[in-house]
């Protein structure tokens, strides 16, 4: 029995799940403009939507072709609690649901009186919630536009780091629903703590995987109130679990977790990509590594860009404290659409935040440096900055991850090959289809985009021969591919299914058959993949794996 003296660890299968507002939190619920912009044209509209036509929400989730689209998945029932959250948005929220009407004020305001003359008279037009927070801007075409200050809107009314919480509860399998979707009401077997991302504590609780503490310093870090308490106590046990053995060999190890997630160590170093990592303690149908396979240390998280799938707070937060270094793409545009990385992770909580922009190097370590490559595509044709590939070079051997980057024009990758050179291994995101623009943006717009050119403007990775103009281009030894969302694990936040006609399976098993048949070693990785590296000879040793 456990009391307030006991030694106790954090379960391996406990999920630290983050919200806000009560919704899962991603990336753009954190910078001020998109957190208001979301909350207007996402939470409010799906929450109405359900409070006049539940059964239609309940039909649609049952629908496998709905999968990942705007229908509260509550069963049709609750709608009392939907009310109530929708009209504490309202009132709590209320600065931000005023912010996200001033920017369709301003958008107006432009699109009316920005006709190529001098701007300056147009702040007295601006929104009273926006004035201070903008620039006025043209492009070189005339076409008017404005820019956020971030910093500033950081440290206004308009950030609600008040409105962050998080929610224990133990998982024992893969399956989860869609997330971006539903608000977390309340349930039995989840503790909902209102604690902020950047707040210590969460370091504290997830310490205790491996560190243990007694329970009762832990329910007081937490301000655990007494009706609570039984709960929290399943959430913990005496048992240690195996301490992790890192790598001490004279090669370059790497492991797939996963999605994008890839776990590159020497002995000296370990560096992890895009982390979207499963939790352990329960049979999976998939055999995979989780955070009990990462080491005490990370030296360095690289972020290739800033979609949900990428930046994912549930794996990211009770990583925190482990990490030394955080490697983000750089953006400093101001633009609605592509919020500053650096700002938000330092808001909440990560103070070692390293901005990288396109062939920009850091130097890791005498051995290991690290260059942002060009990024394009997969964006619906944004002007968005903040996205960047990563070639991690480790003495002479060259790995290059290039994420959901689309191969739209190789020519930009043939310039890049002659600065980079050619590379050993390759990592390339195939998941072609893509969803439109609006299932992402669609909130940051102020006007509506017709279907057809919505369609037309795809988050989308490469294809078939759009990948193999990269091999053209890079002559790499080996080639996987990654980021295609198929493990059960990730079905919660990126919605896909696959059968084996879809179009990013039939693309990749060509790229996979054509580079073996010029015999580059290929596989579209699944579950887990070790692979051993040595720097000298360039050859590899496969460990384990799971192929799809």
């Amino acid at each position: 029995m456990i009391t307030d003296n006991t030694t106790v660890y954090l379960k391996p299968n406990v999920v630290i799940e983050p919200f806000f507002d009560r919704w899962y939190a991603w990336s753009h619920l954190i910078s001020p403009a998109t957190a208001a912009r979301n909350i207007t044209g996402r939470h409010l509209k799906i929450m109405n939507s359900y409070i006049q036509a539940p059964k239609i929400h309940e039909a649609a989730v049952k629908n496998p072709k709905m999968l990942g689209g705007p229908f509260m998945d509550l069963g049709g029932k609750r709608v009392d609690e939907v009310k109530e959250l929708r009209d504490r948005t309202n009132d709590y929220l209320g600065d931000l649901v005023t912010f996200s009407k001033a920017i369709d004020e301003l958008d107006e305001m432009l699109r009316t009186h920005a006709t190529g003359f001098s701007m300056n008279e147009l702040y007295d037009k601006i929104p009273d919630e926006l004035r201070g927070y903008v620039e006025l801007v043209y492009d070189l075409n005339n076409n008017p536009s404005y820019r956020f200050f971030e910093n500033l809107l950081y440290h206004s009314k308009f950030y609600k780091p008040e409105a962050q919480s998080i929610a224990l509860w133990v998982t024992n399998n893969d399956e989860r629903p869609f997330v971006l979707s539903t608000p977390r009401l309340e349930e039995p077997g989840i503790l909902h703590l209102e604690i902020p991302f950047k707040s210590k504590s969460i370091d504290e609780l997830a310490k205790m995987k491996r560190a243990p503490k007694t329970f009762g310093e832990i329910k007081e870090i937490m301000n655990i109130e007494e009706k609570d308490e039984a709960f929290f106590k399943t959430l913990f046990t005496e048992e240690a679990f195996i301490p992790y053995e890192r790598y001490v060999g004279d090669k370059i190890r790497m492991r797939y977790l996963g999605h994008a997630c890839i776990l590159v160590e020497t002995k000296d170093m370990a560096i992890l990509i895009d982390p979207l990592i499963s939790y352990y303690g329960y049979q999976s149908e998939v055999n995979h590594f989780s955070d009990y396979d990462l080491p005490d240390v990370i030296d360095y998280v690289l972020i290739t860009h800033n979609h949900q799938d990428h930046i994912l707070f549930e794996t990211l937060l009770p990583l925190r404290h482990k990490i030394k270094n955080i490697v983000v793409p750089k953006s400093t545009s101001g633009s609605l659409q592509d919020p500053n990385l650096k700002l938000m992770f330092n808001n909440i909580g990560f103070n070692n935040v390293t901005e990288i922009g396109d062939m920009e190097e850091i130097k890791f370590s005498d051995e290991c440096t690290i260059t942002g490559l060009p990024f394009i595509g997969e964006h619906s044709d944004l002007n968005i900055q903040s996205k960047v590939c990563h070639h991690v070079k480790m003495g002479e051997f060259s790995l290059l991850f290039l994420a959901d980057s689309c191969n739209i024009e190789n020519k930009l990758y043939q310039h890049v090959q002659k600065i980079v050179g050619d590379i050993d291994v390759l990592f390339l995101g195939m998941e072609c289809d893509g969803a439109p623009l609006t299932w992402l943006y669609g909130p940051l717009l102020t006007e509506d985009l017709p279907r057809d050119k919505d369609s037309s403007r795809r988050l989308a990775g490469c294809n078939h021969n759009r990948g193999m103009g990269l091999v053209d281009v890079f002559n790499p030894q080996e080639v996987y591919v990654y980021a295609m969302g198929m493990e059960p694990w990730c079905k919660f936040i990126s919605s896909i299914v696959y059968t084996d006609e879809s179009e990013p399976i039939v693309q990749s098993n060509k790229l996979v058959e054509e580079c073996e048949s010029r015999g580059i070693t290929s596989e579209r990785l699944f579950g887990e993949k070790e692979l051993l590296f040595d720097k000298k000879s360039y050859s590899s040793k496969e460990i384990e794996s799971a192929v799809v």
